[in-house]
């Protein structure tokens, strides 16, 4: 199991304000500002969204396979917009395999209101 006493941030992660909160392989949450993340009719992106569902789940498959992880599949389900405050987000293992690990993740507003669903699929990281 890789140790980590902080997710490390990318590029992305730190021009849309990703934050990581707890990490662990089974479960994995954070949240990202929806001011400087919306698209033109003032909301949070999509993107935004697949973002952050993105990110939580594969800190927890790196967790769990060990070393990175890389994204075989992802697919998201807006349900309604979040036009202030944050997106927090909860990536939940579905299944831990050898091979693949596979989340759904869970994004709602500050008000606790679910505005998207997300599923991702991970592998290992080739050697």
């Amino acid at each position: 199991m890789t140790e980590l006493t902080a997710v490390p941030r990318g590029d992305l992660e730190n021009q849309i304000g990703l934050e990581v909160t707890e990490f662990a392989p089974e479960r994995v949450a954070g949240s990202l500002p929806v001011a400087g993340n919306t698209q033109p009719f003032g909301v949070l992106h999509g993107g935004a969204s697949c973002v952050l569902a993105e990110t939580l789940a594969s800190v927890g498959a790196c967790l769990h396979f060990g070393a990175g992880a890389v994204g075989i599949e992802i697919s998201a389900t807006h349900h309604r917009p979040a036009s202030s405050g944050r997106v927090h987000g909860v990536a939940t293992a579905v299944h831990l395999g050898r091979s693949v690990a596979t989340y759904e993740v869970v994004l709602c507003d500050d008000a606790g209101k679910r505005i998207c669903t997300a599923r991702m699929t991970c592998l290992p990281a080739p050697a």
